[in-house]
């Protein structure tokens, strides 16, 4: 690889990176790799503890195959022996821990998920489970492995030190996490390894233990963090303000389409490659044609080109107050009717728009349900589904109901 190369490359790796360890080290890794003609092995350990990814877990992945694209081989750790021990990052409590068969299956449907981002040629691609070498260790093994990191140390990491002076009980088995993690990265014998900005610490621990084994130390990447929908809050399934990678078309674009201007080119710079400049002029220009051509790209990278059109255009008939054509539809059983007729609290419960009956009339009382397009005000209203009808929950989710 020439200079010239070689500063392109980082140009491009930088792109979206938060913190590089050494500073100047990524440069050095790339050239090393090009007089040796080999590739560099960079890691990323997973800890399966959920099943669902979405693009604020994309960030690291591209980046992933940004080192792929370079001709480098990304080796991918499913922790499933670690996610028992759960990872205390960003914790102010001890995590619960999985069993070893949930963080199997969840393991399967992450690699599942990633392969939309990642390329699986195997000249490019290896996929380890951190059990093959954690599980084999022995008592010593753990006993010497810890020798080589301080209570002290430890501490010194932000989770840690807020619980311990805040009296909150940090369990003996955390310490052993970071440990666990470096050690891959010793197995693996990794020269680069990633993480969001919340696993620093983790692959610093990786680059300290790498040395104490006889290894040359890895160089160390962190990406952000992606804000959600909300704004504020970092992207998580559990708070709703995320945009899956599995996700079809049309929710991807409606979702792209709610970014906050305020977030916009974060977004645009860690979950696309589109000319953040660019899109800088066009959000202060045009913030709708902005959301547009963002929310196209997003769905071209995951769906491909072809199914941008029926996104956008099922975008637009919701906008507009109209109803979609592909609106999933539930056929109601004879048994639910009384004399003809079935509960609207009830629809929209067998419709699956609501959780319960309690919850559909809180969504009536607040004006949340429509029947055809019009506002339902009384809770108690019945039908006869004589004809099929569409039941709207709040601005775009729709289900035609009709009588079985």
């Amino acid at each position: 690889m020439t200079d010239a190369k070689t500063a392109e490359a980082v140009e491009l790796l930088l792109r979206g990176a938060d913190q590089v360890v050494p500073e100047n080290g990524l440069a050095e890794k790339l050239a090393m790799a090009a007089r040796e003609g080999r590739q560099l092995r960079v890691k990323l350990g997973v800890d399966p503890s959920s099943p669902d990814l979405h693009i604020g877990h994309a960030v690291v992945l591209r980046k992933l195959r940004q080192f792929q694209d370079l001709g480098h081989k990304v080796v991918l750790i499913i922790g499933d022996f670690t996610a028992m021990i759960g990872d205390p990052s960003g914790r102010s409590k001890t995590r619960p821990v999985l069993t070893f068969e949930q963080t199997r299956a969840n393991g399967r449907t992450y690699v599942e998920q990633a392969s939309a981002v990642l390329d699986e040629d195997p000249e490019r691609f290896e996929l380890r489970y951190n059990s093959e070498w954690l599980g084999e260790l022995r008592f010593a093994d753990l006993i010497h492995l810890a020798s080589h990191y301080t209570v002290a140390r430890m501490l010194e990491r932000d989770d840690f030190t807020k619980r311990f002076e805040g009296g909150v009980p940090i369990q003996v088995h955390e310490f052993l996490y970071p440990l666990a993690q470096a050690y891959d990265s010793v197995a693996v014998r990794a020269d680069v390894e990633l993480g969001g900005t919340d696993q620093l610490f983790n692959l610093l621990v990786g680059r300290d233990i790498q040395r104490a084994y006889g290894q040359e130390p890895q160089l160390v990447l962190t990406t952000p963090l992606l804000v959600g929908l909300d704004g504020v809050e970092k992207m998580s399934k559990s708070l709703g303000n995320y945009i899956g990678l599995s996700e079809d078309p049309a929710s991807m674009f409606k979702k792209a389409m709610r970014v906050p201007d305020a977030v916009f080119e974060q977004y645009v710079e860690l979950s696309t490659d589109l000319d953040v400049a660019r899109m800088r002029e066009l959000l202060a220009a045009d913030p709708v044609q902005a959301h547009r051509v963002y929310a196209r790209e997003l769905v071209r990278m995951y769906h491909g080109e072809d199914a941008i059109p029926h996104a956008e255009a099922r975008y637009d008939e919701v906008a507009r107050g109209g109803v979609p054509e592909d609106v999933p539809e539930v056929s109601v059983p004879e048994s639910e009717f009384q004399e003809g007729r079935v509960g609207l609290l009830r629809l929209a419960t067998l419709a699956g728009l609501t959780a319960s009956n309690g919850e559909a009339r809180r969504l009536v009382l607040n004006r949340g349900l429509r029947v055809d397009g019009e506002v339902v005000e009384d809770p108690m209203l019945r039908l006869d589904l004589a004809a099929p009808v569409v039941l709207q929950k709040g601005k775009d989710t729709f289900v035609r109901v009709r009588r079985g």
